[in-house]
């Protein structure tokens, strides 16, 4: 037998009370001297032993209505209801937990761990248990098992959030894909978060959860919040030495239920204080801030951004580095030097190049005769502006010096001859030279078509409305890379690696006559982004976000590299010298007596505490042929209603205790009569 109530059972012990009265009732009464006892002595001890088993009757009755009561509230069940009681409907449950930087918001986190204990807790006695923790990318903390003692250790190990996105849809797929294998047929996802609308992004509205997989979304986020965050910040990552004031942007914006209305952003560069500019938000709208900086001296500068005016701090620095490299020394070659400055090509360039003081670049302009080795190594970049035939031993110094490190620009023009071309500097040139092409007066070409990620072109508007009326038709190499087409698809701009070194080859002369580029306004950016890209520092990248892939080897090219955060403390590598960028900060990575920074900062999306409704969620993911699933407590409440009216048990108990109570009232009339 079971009780459904076992707690009453605790009074049973009211069956003593009649024991103790009938015990006290049984106390010898006090003897009392009389003048005759003839009599009581005439008493007949049939009389007396009738009267003591009638007391004895009464203490029995009395004691079994109360142990009856006591069973009836008890609530019993015969034995073979307690394997269906206990066993009844086992369920395999997977806990998805939110560790996004978003769950550091006040108490959020700890009231997730309360809640996923909770979930444990009510879900035991069989049922398999797995646990997801989300931050960005998922991770199965624990597979679908019934120890939950375990699963209790895992869950308290969790000491904070991380600094991750949240993404609702990938996780969902995942607990979805371990129920798939589940050994019982009821089958739930607790997902525990704050329920930021952005984790709504990459939603599939044709995914749906399995049939029969039920979702219980368990809210701990904060009904009220706000925020400054820096919606976004532009900075230089490489400069030369001498460049303009560089001007460094902050996009500060208020987010939450409750808006802030003021706040304050400052810049440190190499950790000195800069700048501190307030920002005001009175109108709820958004503050760029902008902050002018001189790199005066070469070398790397670490910077930082930060906000102030919230009580949300983990979200309110930026990190970046700054790159300020030497002038860049220009060797100009110009073929078809004029007297007449307008038909001068090698004129244009020079004032792209080198017109002001300030400029990054370091100009000198020879005649072709003139060029050498030693010419060359004292440059980073040797330009060939309608050059003709070079002579064999400049033409293998130049493919030496590209081999070795040099980069090269070419800008073929009329003096070029392309059978002499090809055989110089074919194995080094990206693109053989064919014939030109010369378009009549009202007749041009524009370029229609480039490659806009390319670091050349990236920084450029998009107003190419050069027009070209002469050019070369070339015919690239297999490895090398066309950056520009004009709109009949021939090539215009190729780029080829060779050795240590960059070549790229320009398809037109700068020649006036060839085209106006040299009268665009956007002459001089590509002039100066070109000349750029031809000798930056191929480091790699250094700006990243929370769940980049960071490959150190771009960094250093040893094997062993070493890295350090901002406060010196090592952080832990993986294979291959990989790394995921899981914490905001500045980072080392050392290698020998090489050393490069690296900046990881927080997503800024996941700063925006904008909730949404869990019936949001719920309605796009649940498949409509899934009936509710009942929590254990309504199972267990309906299962006891099921065994417990065929049965009835306390019914009979009860009326058994009023047919006792009759009889207890009969006998102690005749008893105390």
């Amino acid at each position: 037998m079971v009780f459904l109530t076992p707690l009453f059972l605790i009074g049973l012990l009211a069956a003593l009370i009649p024991v103790a009265i009938h015990l006290i009732r049984r106390e010898k009464p006090p003897k009392v001297m009389f003048s005759t006892i003839r009599f009581l002595k005439k008493t007949s001890k049939k009389l007396v032993l009738f009267q003591h088993l009638q007391q004895i009757a009464l203490l029995l009755l009395r004691a079994a209505v109360i142990v009856l009561l006591v069973l009836a509230f008890a609530r019993p069940l015969f034995n073979q209801s307690v394997a269906r009681l206990l066993d009844a409907d086992p369920q395999s449950a997977v806990i998805l937990l939110d560790l996004s930087m978003s769950m550091r918001w006040q108490d959020n986190f700890d009231q997730a761990k309360a809640e996923a204990l909770a979930v444990v807790d009510r879900l035991s006695g069989g049922d398999e248990l797995g646990l997801i923790a989300f931050s960005g990318a998922a991770e199965v903390v624990r597979e679908l098992d019934t120890e939950d003692g375990q699963l209790r250790e895992l869950i308290e190990s969790f000491d904070e959030p991380g600094f991750g996105s949240t993404r609702y849809y990938p996780n969902l797929r995942l607990a979805d894909q371990m129920l798939e294998d589940s050994r019982y047929e009821n089958r739930a996802i607790y997902l525990i978060s704050d329920f930021q609308e952005v984790g709504l992004q990459g939603a599939d509205e044709s995914w749906k959860l399995a049939p029969g997989v039920a979702l219980y979304l368990i809210d701990v986020g904060s009904a009220d919040s706000e925020n400054l965050v820096l919606t976004d910040v532009r900075s230089p990552e490489q400069l030369l030495e001498d460049s303009a004031q560089q001007q460094i942007l902050a996009r500060v914006r208020s987010t939450g239920t409750q808006y802030l209305g003021s706040g304050e952003v400052s810049l440190s560069l190499n950790g000195q204080m800069v700048d501190r500019r307030p920002v005001d938000l009175t109108d709820r709208s958004e503050q760029v801030v902008t902050f002018a900086v001189d790199f005066e001296a070469e070398g790397d500068y670490v910077g930082e951004i930060r906000i102030a005016g919230d009580d949300f701090a983990d979200d309110n620095a930026y990190y970046f580095t700054v790159d300020v490299l030497p002038k860049i020394n220009v060797l100009l070659v110009n073929g078809e030097a004029s007297d007449n400055w307008f038909d001068d090509e090698g004129h244009w360039f020079g004032l792209a190049v080198s017109s002001t003081d300030s400029s990054p670049f370091s100009l000198q302009t020879i005649d072709p005769a003139e060029l050498s080795a030693a010419a060359m190594r004292q440059s980073d970049v040797v330009a060939l502006l309608n050059v003709g035939e070079l002579t064999s031993s400049q033409a293998a110094a130049l493919g030496e010096y590209v081999v070795n490190g040099g980069s090269l620009l070419i800008a073929p023009g009329d003096r070029v001859d392309e059978r002499a071309f090809n055989q110089q500097l074919g194995e080094i040139s990206p693109a053989r030279l064919e014939q030109v092409g010369l378009l009549g007066r009202d007749d041009y070409l524009v370029i229609a078509d480039y490659d806009r990620r390319h670091p050349i072109l990236r920084p450029l508007g998009s107003d190419w409305s050069a027009r070209f009326q002469g050019h070369w038709r070339l015919t690239p190499s297999e490895d090398a890379k066309v950056l520009m087409q004009f709109d009949n698809t021939e090539a215009a701009l190729v780029e080829n690696d060779v050795g240590e070194g960059k070549v790229l080859l320009f398809a037109s002369s700068l020649d006036l006559e060839w085209n106006n580029l040299a009268l665009q306004g956007l002459f001089l950016p590509f002039v100066h982004e070109t000349l750029r890209h031809l000798v930056r520092s191929e480091a790699g990248q250094s700006a990243y976000e929370i769940g980049d892939s960071i490959n150190l080897a771009q960094f250093v090219s040893d094997a062993e590299v070493a890295v350090q955060d901002a406060n010196g403390r090592s952080v832990s590598l993986e294979a291959n010298n990989l790394q995921r960028a899981t914490s905001p900060g500045l980072f080392t990575a050392t290698s020998g007596a090489v050393s490069r920074r690296y900046a990881v900062n927080i997503l800024p999306e996941e700063s925006n505490f904008t909730r949404v409704a869990t019936s949001t969620l719920y309605d796009a993911v649940v498949n409509p042929d899934t009936s509710p699933l009942q929590s254990r407590e309504a199972q267990t409440a309906q299962l006891i209603e099921e065994l417990e009216n065929p049965q009835r048990l306390w019914w009979w108990i009860l009326t058994l205790v009023m047919v006792l109570l009759l009889v207890e009232v009969l006998v102690a009339n005749r008893t105390y009569r």
